[in-house]
């Protein structure tokens, strides 16, 4: 476990997750594009569910952090609620589960510290917490989380306000407040924002739809296009410029 943790340190994660409606929805194509990422130099993949993962670890020698999205009619926790749901990503390949760090109610009245106890025990598997606040924080590495992440900062009802761009602040925040690592998560768009992630004392940073989501990465160049064609036609207009149609 420590060499695992040695080889995530100032590194990259990359998240290969794409949702049922995603043109690249399949576990075939999240171990070729966590192959792309390994290509490129990342040492971690971030994954959700156990095909994906299976797929990729067949793949690639990376730790992957495996996810199990699930939802649950008795509560608001998506991300690995239950032990079941751990369970199974981990035997699928993963090294690290990561799970919903809040104190929100879980289905089935499990509870946070019971589940990473069992995942430290049961299936000897490193556990990352996401959250969305200080106090989750708090409250997840008292349940025993071995990484805190902002994965859900500006996601939930209770927790951090959403931002335009990664929540740096909650980055700052948490390291000061916390002796665990903390993998900063959630909307780096920018090689920038990484640098200052690090700067300001990340463990590691993952990385997702800024390099594995092919229709949000066109939609950003588009719509940097569109801006461009608007700012031209009014500074054409205030000059007294004319356009034939």
């Amino acid at each position: 476990m420590q060499d695992l943790f040695k080889g995530l340190q100032g590194r990259i994660i990359i998240s290969c997750q794409a949702a049922p409606d995603e043109p690249l929805h399949g576990a075939n194509f999240m171990a070729a594009m966590a192959r792309a990422a390994a290509l490129g130099g990342a040492a971690g993949i971030r994954a959700n569910g156990a095909a994906d993962v299976a797929a990729i670890c067949a793949t690639v020698t990376l730790p992957v952090i495996g996810i199990n999205k699930q939802a649950y009619p008795d509560s608001a926790v998506y991300i690995t609620p239950t032990f079941d749901d751990a369970r199974i990503v981990v035997e699928a390949g993963a090294k690290i589960v990561a799970l919903d760090g809040t104190a929100r109610p879980r289905p089935n009245g499990e509870n946070l510290p019971d589940i990473i106890r069992r995942i430290h025990s049961e299936l000897h598997a490193l556990v990352m917490a996401d959250l969305s606040s200080i106090e989750d924080a708090i409250f997840a590495e008292a349940a025993g989380a071995d990484f805190l992440g902002t994965t859900l900062s500006g996601y939930t009802a209770h927790g951090r306000p959403a931002v335009e761009g990664p929540d740096l602040d909650f980055i700052s925040d948490l390291v000061r407040a916390s002796r665990k690592p903390v993998i900063a998560e959630g909307r780096f768009y920018d090689p920038a924002q990484v640098a200052e992630a690090f700067a300001r004392g990340a463990f590691a940073v993952v990385v997702g739809g800024a390099v594995t989501r092919p229709q949000e990465i066109t939609r950003r160049f588009v719509a940097a296009s569109l801006h461009h064609d608007r700012l031209s036609t009014e500074s054409a207009v205030s000059k007294g410029e004319t356009f034939e149609t």
